[in-house]
């Protein structure tokens, strides 16, 4: 690679580089190619690495870019078609027909304090978390925590709380968690970085750019439960439709 200066421009430097250095992704690389490190591509820019960091990371958020552990930065591959929604429809429980989540695991612990508030319970009481995961075109592209409020599910059926499989007693709570009758549900969208937990499933560094959806689902009681789920940013886009049900998807 040669050394190309980039000339003063009235738009931010990092800005004008992610544009010079897309260019160059099309027509210098191959998917899943390695980049040089960022001295060599500081050096070869004349900017900063402070800069060409920030030009990297608005790259890695647009899908155009992947930061790997052990690997390095590569060029990404095209993104994998993704939908929030299930086959069955926007308003049914977690785990329903269609649902492509899988579950994973299951543990009895107090929630995070943004759910404790949303659920409405004491900050020390164990709900059930349900962990899932979300796999499309042999990748998981995403990671969920469904926090299952505990007059939900206030117990399992005899035996289920002791089964050693943890993927088992998850899908016993979603069962049981259909007992209920769902009046509704409502969902919040927002950029946000991954977790050491959740970068290390969706194979990013940790504080990758991600996009978490939070879901809370409504039965006649109050709040039955909330689903913190944590998508790869560079893997999806929103889409609203007509109905105002909000569908991610990758383009």
């Amino acid at each position: 690679m040669g050394t190309t200066q980039l000339e003063t421009v009235p738009e931010p430097k990092y800005w004008h580089l992610k544009t010079v250095l897309s260019d160059a992704l099309d027509s210098e690389f191959a998917v899943g190619e390695i980049l040089p490190n960022e001295r060599e591509l500081a050096a070869r820019f004349g900017v900063a690495r402070a800069t060409l960091r920030q030009a990297l990371e608005q790259l890695e958020l647009e899908g155009r870019l992947q930061r790997r552990r052990g690997v390095g930065t590569t060029v990404a591959p095209p993104r994998v078609g993704v939908d929030v929604g299930s086959e069955a429809g926007p308003h049914t429980w977690p785990g329903a027909p269609g649902d492509a989540w899988q579950a994973e695991d299951h543990e009895r612990a107090p929630a995070p304090a943004a759910v404790v508030r949303m659920l409405g319970v004491a900050a020390d009481t164990a709900v059930h978390a349900v962990r899932r995961g979300r796999m499309t075109g042999g990748q998981q592209v995403a990671s969920e925590v469904l926090y299952v409020h505990p007059d939900s599910v206030p117990a399992l059926p005899p035996g289920a709380d002791q089964e050693p499989d943890g993927s088992a007693r998850a899908r016993t709570v979603l069962r049981e968690l259909h007992r209920l009758q769902l009046v509704g549900q409502d969902r919040t969208v927002e950029l946000g970085s991954a977790r050491a937990d959740d970068a290390r499933r969706l194979d990013r560094l940790p504080g990758a750019p991600v996009l978490v959806v939070t879901t809370r689902y409504l039965s006649e009681g109050g709040t039955a439960a909330v689903s913190v789920a944590t998508y790869r940013a560079d893997t999806c886009r929103l889409s609203f439709s007509d109905s105002e049900d909000v569908s991610l998807l990758a383009s």
